[in-house]
């Protein structure tokens, strides 16, 4: 008998790759974020991609089936566009992920600012209450889909950041929770291929600037934004510029930086791709020198 293609060798580790090879689905949503908040994360040696004082940020909330580190939940807030020529790439501001192990090689290996969060899914009826936004779309794999009567349940995810025995909460993700029969939700979209190059590092594991590439195959559809909020707001609502703190110094502290992330994470959304079958192929870092220094090095030669 053939093979199970589904069933092939899972969880073989990270010390089998890179490539690493994540399984599952994800959300990855756009938001117009200030840039005066966004350049708090990145490194004064990159330019930000901006117009009008505002860069494109957001989030990639994924849910993987099979990985490395096996089963786990992964957010990562994108604080936005960097500009090193010839090509742009994203700058995370935190990643969060309910595995210690994937928290681990995120930041001994990829250079991320990785952190241990608990990723709790709760549905919550919407009946008799007011509706907060128009509908939304999600994860197929929560069970999510894109169109749904306002006063269908609902699923939310609460995430909080866990360091030892102390544990804080970070945000709420609300969206319409649906049966995977419904029929409006059988259309997956087309599937693609892409790349989604990101800069990491200059951080405490790994002081060098890396640059990383995610070769992405899967399905892939827009979606309407899921709604975010935080702990301090009783209800989920639009916040189109996070007022939590003005931009702070260039080197965070890791509670301002955990601010700063919820004020990416609160800015306006504009654009949502649910990716389901996805298939996402992690490369090794390298070390790369940011293309100011280039011309820096170059000057001196002459």
């Amino acid at each position: 008998m053939a093979p199970d293609k589904e069933k092939e060798t899972p969880c073989v580790g990270y010390r089998h790759g890179p490539p690493w090879v994540f399984k599952g689905s994800a959300l990855y949503q756009l938001h117009l974020v200030k840039a005066s908040t966004a350049r708090a994360f990145v490194p004064r040696d990159l330019r930000l991609v901006e117009a009008f004082g505002y860069t494109l940020g957001g989030m990639f909330l994924a849910r993987y089936h099979d990985s490395p580190a096996g089963a786990f939940d992964e957010l990562v807030v994108i604080a936005g566009i960097v500009w090193d020529p010839p090509t742009s790439c994203a700058w995370a501001a935190r990643v969060l992920v309910n595995s210690v192990e994937a928290c681990r090689h995120g930041r001994k290996e990829v250079g991320l600012p990785s952190h241990v969060a608990t990723f709790s899914k709760a549905e919550a009826s919407a009946l008799g209450s007011k509706p907060l936004v128009k509908s939304n779309g999600f994860l197929s794999v929560l069970g999510i889909g894109s169109t749904v009567p306002e006063q269908e349940n609902r699923r939310e995810i609460e995430i909080s950041e866990t360091k030892g025995s102390s544990t804080k909460h970070l945000c709420n993700i609300s969206m319409p929770l649906t049966g995977s029969h419904n029929k409006h939700h059988k259309w997956m979209g087309p599937a693609i291929r892409m790349s989604l190059p990101s800069f990491s590092g200059q951080t405490e594991d790994h002081p060098d600037l890396l640059k990383y590439s995610c070769k992405v195959e899967c399905r892939v559809r827009p979606v309407s934004p899921a709604r975010i909020w935080n702990p301090r707001i009783t209800e989920p609502q639009e916040c189109s510029d996070g007022k939590i703190n003005s931009a702070g110094p260039k080197v965070l502290a890791d509670s301002d930086a955990q601010s700063q992330s919820i004020s990416v994470l609160l800015s306006k959304p504009i654009f949502a791709l649910e990716f389901s079958s996805l298939r996402m192929h992690v490369d090794a870092p390298k070390i790369v020198v940011p293309h100011c220094k280039k011309k820096e090095v170059g000057y001196s030669s002459t």
